[in-house]
């Protein structure tokens, strides 16, 4: 327990330290749709997120990112949920089932390519201990990783079951931290530091007033695109260039979370759309790249009880007609909470002396002048 208390005092410190900003926050407004109150996957009702950092000496940079879909007793009352697949090169555990019954059991954990065990013996753990849970003997917990080793010192496996643990236990709602923290804390993108990103967009009355929230761990490239402004060319900086030799490989883990009724089917078209969102900022989603959207709805009439006596369930789900808003919000976050994921992080040394740069806002800002994107102006 003492090791937890240094990480999160070490979280804390990272917070009190970022230097960056939120996209939205200079005038770098994604599309059209309204963002939720803290423009976060927290805006679903019920979401929460938790997470923890593990920083130690110059090689430990990893950690752990927590995505709760609800603060009851998810094995005993599944949601609906969906993945898609956009480039399969990676370790998304415990897909296969939600992908043949449609529905989610536990809450959601990323972090690093090689504890990826590690995080589904803590959700294990975290569902039997759970009150109602006693008789359980088939948890199907969900893991996504990133690979971190370039900054971590990954072989070493430093998130171990009490920081996962730990992160569960440290789940709220509200605003969300950004960049290089938990799942994100030694994460590349674009040749830039990345991280956890998120964004949301809300619906008005009149169109359902649905929300759709998205998170993201960013370890991906291709060629930097902000709000349509060629910024990693500009930057020289971008996969294939010339000045740039480092390969596009990495991966990209996207939830996508609604309170939309949306049933298992329609929820895995909503995620086929947060690649489009991946696809405008520049990802290519390149052969060594894992990127993988998961996707679900706390929509309450969709719950599925554990054990029931009854032959049937009745549904109310959305109808197809009224799926394009959403797919545009999914779009719109998803690209936003890449952003973010860069705008938040600050740059980091990690193993071997590896330094990875934030993208340079300072360069940047005038690149998005250049291209008549709106920007704040600066004092």
């Amino acid at each position: 327990m003492h090791y937890i208390s240094i990480c999160v005092f070490l979280l804390t410190l990272s917070t009190m330290s970022h230097s960056q900003t939120p996209a939205r926050d200079l005038g770098i407004h994604i599309g059209v749709i309204p963002t939720g109150k803290h423009n976060a996957i927290t805006d679903v009702g019920n979401v929460q997120v938790g997470q923890v950092t593990v920083r130690e000496g110059q090689n430990i940079r990893t950690g752990v990112t927590v995505i709760v879909p609800d603060t009851g007793n998810l094995f005993q009352h599944k949601i609906p949920a969906a993945i898609y697949v956009g480039n399969g090169f990676g370790k998304l555990a415990g897909s296969t089932q939600v992908q043949e019954l449609g529905n989610l059991e536990t809450p959601i954990a990323l972090t690093n390519t090689l504890n990826v065990s590690t995080a589904m013996d803590a959700l294990i753990e975290y569902t039997l201990n759970q009150p109602g849970n006693e008789k359980a003997q088939s948890v199907n917990a969900l893991v996504g990783e990133t690979n971190d080793g370039y900054l971590n010192d990954i072989r070493g496996r430093h998130v171990n079951k009490a920081h996962v643990l730990q992160a569960i236990k440290n789940a709220k709602s509200g605003p969300v931290e950004e960049g290089c923290v938990g799942a994100g804390t030694g994460t590349v993108c674009f040749g830039f530091k990345g991280g956890i990103g998120t964004a949301s967009r809300k619906f008005p009355a009149e169109l359902g007033g649905y929300t759709v929230g998205v998170l993201v761990q960013s370890n991906f490239g291709g060629v930097l695109e902000i709000n349509g402004a060629p910024v990693g060319q500009e930057l020289k900086q971008y996969y294939l260039s010339e000045y740039f030799k480092d390969k596009a490989d990495g991966s990209c883990m996207i939830v996508v979370a609604t309170d939309a009724p949306l049933d298992s089917r329609n929820l895995e078209r909503l995620a086929k759309r947060a690649m489009l969102g991946l696809g405008k900022t520049g990802g290519i989603a390149s052969n060594g790249s894992g990127d993988y959207v998961i996707a679900f709805s706390t929509a309450t009439e969709l719950r599925v009880k554990h054990e029931t006596k009854d032959l049937t369930q009745t549904l109310t789900v959305l109808r197809n007609d009224a799926m394009s808003g959403l797919f545009m919000a999914a779009i719109e976050a998803t690209e936003e909470a890449i952003l973010n994921s860069l705008f938040q992080a600050t740059t980091t040394e990690g193993k071997d002396g590896h330094k990875i740069e934030a993208l340079p806002l300072d360069k940047v800002l005038p690149i998005l002048k250049k291209y008549n994107k709106k920007v704040k102006n600066e004092k």
